[in-house]
């Protein structure tokens, strides 16, 4: 069972990708130019329409990037990969959009508003330090009036069995779960408003566990725009909820019949999905496009299981003194072998290991030195003993210059667009 609250079982991801109908990321692996690291190595194994961001980018078209995190514990590892993606995407040319999920923190986990500020201010450090640039827009829910206001709006679009089953709600499930995800739908929709230059591709990249929401606010998405599209040969059909409307696309300089319900537009697929976007706001709509999404693999725990800011023996936190990092890391399980003796003869097992899980996401870039670790590990060549001392090296480093990195955006924070 996975929500964005609760995950239970083993993640088979071929599965997610089946159930969910998430499409496979390696299909457009060599569509990218220069991909990120988690992308290469298949961490990032789903996405929904991410064709759309690939299109902005080669043709330098704006574009958002979208994601949030609930301020409800430790900053970790399992965020960092989110993080991670955040600001390669506003590297590539996306604006970033950043979501301070307090009020889910508060209404879900029982957190006080000075809590959630506190934790929260942590997150968005960190996310300085990983090299986000100050044109990013960084809020937290409560004090985001625009966000509040897309929720009550959406509200009229979807009702309670829809919500139990996107979200498996049941008759006891607090409506506050019902209400904080639909704030997240409107923390998705937000990058799409006037007040941030209208319709755009935007991506969001997420853990599978939120999922739902992704699903909930494409759905959304059609509900709340006047206009919506099926492609045909040569063109597009478009229907509308006020049929009324529909006359005002054949002043559009395209070709068009008109039938009863609907008008199919001829010619170029783009430019016309385009030019209907620009016509629903002129009458005063959204004109949003549905939402794209990627998902990355949950980063394992320390002792197995996910990584959760919930169970602290599972993670190394973003903000841990490098000594009780490593003694945590030294810790964690591994894919070793019961002896040194087997280890040789059999090697390791680096698919099962937290240590190697850690080389892979997030301490080497290089893919050949990664390769290289790999294959050391499954002749025998290296022991867990020589490896968790690497890692420990690569760790102390990462962690001593995040600490100075944060320092420094202590004081770049007045440079940011930040509502809290």
């Amino acid at each position: 069972m996975i929500t964005p609250w609760e995950i239970e079982g083993v993640i088979d991801y071929r599965r997610l990708l089946e159930e969910f109908g998430i499409s496979p990321f390696s299909e457009l692996l060599n569509s990218i130019s220069s991909p990120h690291r988690l992308m290469r190595r298949g961490i990032i194994f789903g996405h929904r329409d991410y064709w759309r961001i690939i299109e902005a980018m080669k043709k330098r078209e704006e574009f958002a990037v979208m994601s949030g995190f609930m301020p409800s514990g430790a900053i970790h590892f399992g965020h960092k990969m989110t993080m991670d993606e955040i600001v390669w995407h506003q590297k590539m040319g996306g604006k970033a959009f950043v979501a301070i999920a307090d009020m889910e923190a508060h209404l879900v986990r029982g957190l006080s508003y000075e809590k959630t500020k506190q934790i929260g201010m942590d997150y968005v450090k960190s996310l300085i330090a990983l090299g986000l640039e100050n044109d990013a827009f960084i809020y937290f829910q409560s004090k985001n009036d625009l966000v509040k206001d897309l929720a009550y709006e959406l509200s009229a679009e979807v009702n309670i069995n829809e919500m139990r089953a996107i979200y498996g709600f049941s008759g006891d499930t607090p409506i506050s779960k019902a209400f904080v995800s639909l704030i997240q739908s409107a923390d998705i929709l937000q990058p799409q408003l006037k007040r941030f230059g209208g319709p755009k591709a935007v991506v969001v990249p997420v853990g599978a566990d939120q999922d739902p929401h992704l699903r909930l606010t494409r759905d959304l998405t059609a509900r709340m725009n006047l206009f919506s599209f099926e492609r045909i040969e040569n063109g597009l059909r478009v229907r509308s909820r006020k049929e009324e409307m529909l006359r005002e696309i054949s002043e559009l300089v395209f070709e068009t019949k008109m039938f009863e319900g609907h008008v199919d537009v001829f010619g170029e697929v783009s430019e016309i999905e385009k030019a209907i976007r620009e016509l629903e706001l002129k009458l005063g709509g959204f004109g949003f496009i549905p939402p794209s999404s990627i998902y990355h693999k949950f980063t394992t725990g320390l002792t197995g299981g996910k990584m959760s800011s919930s169970k602290p023996e599972s993670y190394i936190s973003l903000l841990d003194e490098p000594e009780v990092a490593v003694k945590k890391l030294k810790n964690a399980l591994t894919g070793g072998r019961a002896t040194a003796e087997e280890q040789k003869r059999l090697g390791g097992e680096p698919e099962k290991c937290v240590v190697f899980e850690f080389y892979a996401y997030h301490l080497i870039e290089n893919d050949e030195e990664l390769r290289r670790i790999m294959e050391d590990c499954t002749s025998g060549k290296m022991l867990c003993g020589s490896c968790k001392k690497f890692a420990s090296e690569l760790l102390i480093e990462f962690l001593k210059e995040h600490k100075e990195k944060r320092d420094e955006a202590e004081g770049k924070l007045g440079d940011f667009k930040l509502v809290f």
